[in-house]
Formats: C-alpha cells, sequence, structure tokens
C-alpha cells in the first residue's frame, strides 16, 4: 500500500497515512475530523550505494577491451 501525504483544509494540519490504491475518499484529519486533500511530494529517489551491479554482476566481457585501447591512444598523444 503506498503511503499518502494529506492536508486538512481547515486547519492545515499534514499527515501521512497508508491507503490502498483503489481508495477514492481520503480520511479525514486527524485533529479536527474535517475534509483532506492529497499533496503532491517529490517522492524518494533511487539511491545506489557501493561500486554498483552494473560493473561488478552484469556487464559483459568485451574480447576488444576497448578501455585499454583507449588508454594506449592517450598515452602516446594520439586524439580519441
Amino acid at each position: 500500500m503506498p503511503t499518502y501525504n494529506l492536508k486538512c483544509t481547515k486547519c492545515g494540519h499534514e499527515f501521512e497515512v497508508l491507503l490502498p490504491m483503489s481508495h477514492k475518499k481520503t480520511p479525514p484529519c486527524e485533529k479536527c475530523k474535517k475534509k483532506t486533500e492529497k499533496v503532491i511530494t517529490g517522492g524518494a529517489g533511487v539511491i545506489f550505494k557501493g561500486s554498483g551491479f552494473y560493473e561488478t554482476d552484469y556487464k559483459r566481457k568485451d574480447t576488444g577491451n576497448k578501455t585499454e585501447q583507449k588508454t594506449e591512444k592517450k598515452s602516446s598523444g594520439e586524439d580519441v
């Protein structure tokens, strides 16, 4: 169930509540029991920690090894 941020239209109290996505009406304010509305927020971003799963687990091994070829060209003074 997603968490929704709600704001009271009467007293301005903001709070969070877990509601099923199929729920149509917002629950009343926790403080004054008046009507509430959903507050649109930015949401949470995805945070990757560590060295990254792509580099360590799923990356295909190239037979040409392009990174070594680029390094050799840079060290010899050629433009890449």
